[in-house]
């Protein structure tokens, strides 16, 4: 959808793309300045796989500074993007016949990247009326002997679901019947939680498990640095050695230049997140009252991440029962979306509020139009 919208920019059409999720924030200063510097002494050749010394104490200070994990640069791992750390964990475990439980809906590329592995993918349904959120007996009934991964995204994309400390404890006494299940704990966006309680994450709470627990954090969200594509991960340090060992062989290190520019993220200011974090609860509660007004259109308001899952169920008879028409009719409207069947769901769209209130406002304004 992404594309589309651009090639139909290209055009010289008036598309407000709502469907990419990315900070609309600059890159702080220091970052941008971190970058130069690195680029003026000349740090552009190749560095450890694995990610620099600095980044990876950079990387570790965060994991125990900001999510409470007893991480150390041996068990840490640089990638190129929160995405690749996911993949090269994935590859790296699963086999032809493997299960992965993913909570759904899910972030789009989960269940392809379990099935480029051979493994199947597990649905565990959530819903709205529930926050998204999951009982970990719904969990137990899913686990087979063939489990070897569940997966955990919170806050949530495309949901902004956020698991609970009690909730995720509830999780850890499943876990600890089942010892052949791994957690993949996707918590890039812990930042932009809006629940005023501090982030909770399985290895923080539970140390016990942390022998079979990756997770994965970045700059990409927090410090509004997509583009220099840089993921962190944190877990046991056999499974790191074996990422390493992929990622020696397929992509190498990531970019020495963005490897610099994020030690700085991590090292420097953090109180900026604060700040940043309050403009998107302002215009999450905006774009979801707005939503809710619209005859036939509905969101919970969501705890976290920058996206909002709207069900359009009402609507749906209009479209043929296919949410993707429904994403292309908001599309000749002049708004970008996508569709909720990208992400394991059905009769929606997701869409970001990663954008000015000004630029909200004149979309928002686009989809009253659309379904009037």
């Amino acid at each position: 959808m992404t594309d589309r919208a651009s090639a139909l920019r290209a055009e010289g059409r008036d598309i407000i793309s709502l469907s990419v999720g990315e900070p609309d924030f600059d890159t702080p200063p220091h970052v941008i300045a971190a970058a130069k510097a690195a680029l003026d002494a000349g740090e552009t050749r190749y560095t450890p796989v694995a990610g620099t010394a600095r980044l990876k104490e950079a990387a570790a200070l965060h994991f125990r500074r900001d999510l409470g994990i007893a991480a150390n640069p041996a068990n840490v791992i640089v990638t190129a993007g929160g995405k690749q750390a996911i993949f090269e964990a994935l590859v790296a475990t699963v086999s032809a016949g493997d299960e992965v439980i993913v909570p759904c809906p899910w972030w789009v590329s989960y269940p392809q990247m379990v099935r480029f592995c051979g493994g199947r993918v597990v649905p565990l349904m959530t819903h709205a009326q529930n926050g998204y959120r999951f009982d970990p007996g719904q969990l137990e009934a899913l686990i087979t002997p063939a489990t070897n991964w569940l997966m955990l995204n919170s806050p949530g994309n495309p949901t902004g679901a956020v698991f609970t400390a009690d909730m995720l404890h509830g999780i850890a006494k499943v876990l600890r019947r089942h010892p052949q299940v791994m957690v993949l704990s996707d918590d890039i966006y812990a930042p932009l939680s809006y629940t005023r309680q501090p982030h909770a994450t399985l290895a923080a709470l539970c140390p016990d498990l942390a022998y079979r627990i990756l997770t994965v954090s970045g700059v990409s969200k927090s410090h509004a640095m997509t583009g220099f594509r840089i993921g962190v991960a944190a877990g046991p340090e056999w499974l790191i050695a074996a990422m390493a060992r992929l990622q020696s062989n397929s992509s190498g290190n990531a970019a020495s230049i963005s490897q610099a520019a994020a030690a700085a993220a991590f090292e420097g200011p953090q109180e900026f997140l604060s700040d940043w974090r309050e403009v998107f609860r302002s215009r999450r509660d905006m774009v979801a009252r707005r939503i809710n007004a619209i005859p036939g259109l509905s969101t919970p308001l969501p705890d976290g991440a920058f996206y909002c899952l709207i069900d359009a169920s009402p609507m749906m008879e209009r479209f043929g029962g296919d949410d993707g028409k429904l994403a292309l009719h908001l599309l000749d409207h002049g708004v970008a979306v996508v569709a909720a069947s990208a992400f394991g769901g059905a009769d929606g769209f997701r869409l970001s509020f990663a954008a000015s209130e000004e630029v909200l406002d004149s979309a928002l304004g686009r989809i009253e139009s659309a379904f009037a």
